[in-house]
């Protein structure tokens, strides 16, 4: 008799995440992950270099300067961060320690595919719930809470979609979700989010018991490769982050970068108006050519093609030119390709291959 897992454990498809090589093509772009345009900042890759001489060193466990740095760049308090090894460490313990077998766990319809791999290995019921125009919709998240739910995932801005509920909403799902349901707002996009209205979580989580803000360090600051995330919580929740996370989940290669990239002067700043700028002029230039881009808010864009075998199709002419975006069928948006802005000539480089083939038929 073999030896068996859990059976939730057996209900999960692996994670599959962006392809980086296409069989037969030299040159790759590399547009399929929503990592950063510019890459790391320059101080952030020194770091990286300088640590290298004490990787023989366990970590700082608790990752103090890490907190510290977070805590000054965004006026949080540091006892109040938790740092992981990526954000989806962080979302993977709020989910093994609030959720389980028995539970229900809440998402939108089209978010971030992780919530559902990692509730479902967990043993949690996970409710997906309809969305209104690829945004979620508050009171369909609200309807679905069941006497069993312990918790809510919602990204804002959300992954693949770009949607973004006004702050208004999110301020009004908190309110109407009962007290012992754990709200986790995951905006890994945050930097980028240009609204005036647009809190990134901080408010509800100072005002609430029961709410969990993520951030990246993936994304803006381009560290993807280093696996570095952290959280905002109440007190409480980072008691309970702290007894199930291990004891060195962050390297101090990772811990090095992260704070030098939250000092490099200008880096934010420069990269949210580029991604701005591009995300405006692909979204403009698809349009003139008869594309649908859904509206946006990260550092990416939702082309709609219609039907799946043309965006199959789209994907395979872009392929063909070494341009790698990614197909949404796991997230059931055949009919779409998600598009990462990059740099000015990658953004140049998609834009050009697909209003080519819009042109072709």
């Amino acid at each position: 008799m073999s030896v068996m897992p859990r059976p939730s454990i057996l209900s999960v498809e692996p994670y599959v995440g962006g392809e980086s090589k296409v069989p037969g093509v030299n040159r790759i772009i590399k547009l399929s992950s929503n990592e950063g345009a510019f890459g790391p900042p320059p101080s952030a890759i020194e770091a990286i270099s300088r640590s290298a001489a004490g990787a023989h060193r366990y970590p700082d466990g608790g990752a103090t300067a890490l907190r510290e740095a977070i805590g000054t760049r965004f006026g949080l308090d540091p006892a109040r961060i938790v740092c992981g090894n990526g954000s989806d460490e962080l979302l993977s313990m709020l989910i093994l320690a609030y959720g389980g077998e028995g539970t229900e766990l809440i998402m939108s319809a089209h978010g971030f595919m992780m919530y559902d791999l990692t509730g479902r290995w967990a043993g949690c019921r996970v409710i997906k719930v309809p969305e209104k125009n690829l945004t979620a919709d508050v009171d369909g998240l609200l309807a679905a809470v069941g006497p069993r739910t312990k918790m809510m995932f919602l990204a804002n801005p959300n992954n693949p979609t770009g949607s973004i509920l006004p702050q208004a909403e999110v301020e009004r799902l908190r309110r109407e979700l009962r007290d012992d349901v754990l709200l986790v707002l995951d905006a890994a996009y945050a930097e980028y989010v240009t609204r005036p209205d647009y809190d990134a979580g901080q408010k509800l989580v100072d005002a609430t018991p029961n709410t969990v803000m993520c951030r990246t360090f993936s994304k803006i600051f381009g560290l993807g490769g280093m696996r570095l995330g952290w959280a905002y919580a109440p007190p409480a929740i980072v008691d309970v982050l702290g007894r199930v996370r291990g004891p060195f989940n962050v390297n101090a290669a990772a811990m090095a970068a992260g704070i030098a990239a939250l000092a490099e002067p200008g880096w934010v700043e420069a990269s949210v108006a580029h991604n701005t700028e591009w995300r405006g002029k692909v979204a403009d230039a698809l349009a003139a050519a008869g594309l649908k881009t859904w509206p946006s808010e990260g550092n990416f864009l939702l082309v709609d093609f219609g039907s799946a075998d043309r965006a199959k199709a789209a994907d395979a002419h872009l392929r063909a030119r070494g341009l790698i975006v990614r197909a949404m069928g796991g997230y059931g948006l055949g009919q779409m390709l998600r598009v990462t802005i990059g740099t000015a000539e990658e953004c140049t480089l998609v834009t050009d291959a697909l209003v080519a083939f819009a042109r072709a038929g």
